[in-house]
């Protein structure tokens, strides 16, 4: 074999030892999946008690927006949204719950930022609601407007978007203000409702669930100014791509549910449709489910369970709620909003 040719054969043998290290490696990055399914069990991580968003009951029951994502999740897996520990978490903590392997899936009202993904080593999932911050004041305060908020003390969540989001709208709008920080929501709701600040700033959606627990929720007004953007949604560990694919899909399969029509209550019935998207959600086409280490009809079992994505979002948080939040932007595509999902084909 002449130099050329040793050089051919070198190549070769190389390409040859990669393909086999990635047949190998691959499988031994997707293992959170198995072990959910091993333990029988989804270990989810919430907040500590957002009501409409994640929050017990007297018998410990959870409920909520972001506790319905995880059982969602177990639906998927287990066809039994029962299947799902929930572990509540603060904010200074729930990274590293993720981090640690104590929680395989951290739904608990998070910001999707560069930062989160990159230096923690994390993947957000999907937006399963755009939010943005706004702030909550005493109707007696009598002021309309974010810009009217100059000398005033501000009760914020530290350690959090929230805290740079307020610093960030006070400097460049040249307003003074005094910040009452604390480590947990609930000191700060509490140093707001005893007046040890006059504005509370959080998401919006948080805001409508703070102000149901002030001593008197009529007194006080949030003000229609939203000063940031903040997607929230599902968060896992980078390095496991089958995972990322689970979590990720169960949301959009609840976003086309929707789109498609497909409820809770029409779940049967779509079995039998002919239309070639419905089809394909309920397993009756194609193989997807399989594709991701789920079964053919994964999504079937997300929607009879839990529900589609409107529905979740009117249980948990919509008009209907007692937080009564509009729909917004968390509309579908096609009616005005900017919830929108891949198709499944």
């Amino acid at each position: 074999m002449n130099h050329y040719g040793k050089r051919l054969a070198a190549v070769l043998t190389g390409m040859t030892c990669l393909a086999a290290a990635a047949v190998t490696v691959a499988p031994a990055a997707a293992q959170t999946l198995k072990a959910v399914k091993d333990r029988g069990t989804l270990n989810c991580g919430v907040s500590e008690g957002l009501y409409g968003f994640s929050s017990r009951d007297a018998k410990g029951v959870w409920s909520g927006f972001d506790v319905d994502l995880c059982r969602a999740v177990a639906a998927a897996i287990f066809n039994d949204p029962s299947k799902v520990s929930f572990t509540p978490l603060d904010a200074s903590s729930r990274f590293k719950a993720l981090q640690s392997g104590s929680i395989d899936v951290l739904s608990r009202n998070t910001t999707w930022t560069m930062s989160r993904e990159i230096e923690l080593g994390l993947n957000f999932a999907a937006t399963n609601y755009y939010d943005g911050q706004g702030f909550l004041v005493p109707k007696a305060l009598k002021k309309d407007s974010a810009l009217d908020l100059d000398g005033t003390k501000v009760c914020v969540q530290t350690g959090t978007t929230t805290e740079l989001n307020l610093a960030d709208h006070f400097r460049s709008n040249k307003l003074k203000y005094d910040t009452v920080g604390s480590v947990s929501a609930d000191e700060a709701i509490k140093g707001y409702d005893a007046g040890r600040c006059n504005v509370f700033t959080a998401d919006v959606s948080q805001l409508f669930a703070i102000r149901l627990q002030l001593s008197k929720p009529d007194d006080h007004v949030i003000l229609p100014d939203v000063i940031s953007k903040e997607p929230l949604g599902p968060v896992v560990r980078q390095g496991d791509a089958q995972w990322l694919n689970v979590v990720k899909w169960v949301h959009f399969a609840m976003v086309n549910a929707e789109e498609l029509g497909v409820t809770t209550a029409n779940i049967d019935a779509a079995l039998k449709s002919e239309k070639p998207d419905v089809k394909r959600l309920v397993g009756n086409e194609g193989s997807y489910g399989e594709q991701i280490g789920l079964t053919k009809d994964w999504a079937v079992r997300i929607v009879k369970h839990v529900g589609n994505y409107g529905e979740v979002f009117e249980r948990n948080v919509g008009v209907g709620s007692r937080l009564g939040i509009p729909r917004g932007i968390n509309q579908l595509w096609n009616v005005g909003g900017i919830q929108y999902a891949p198709p499944i084909r």
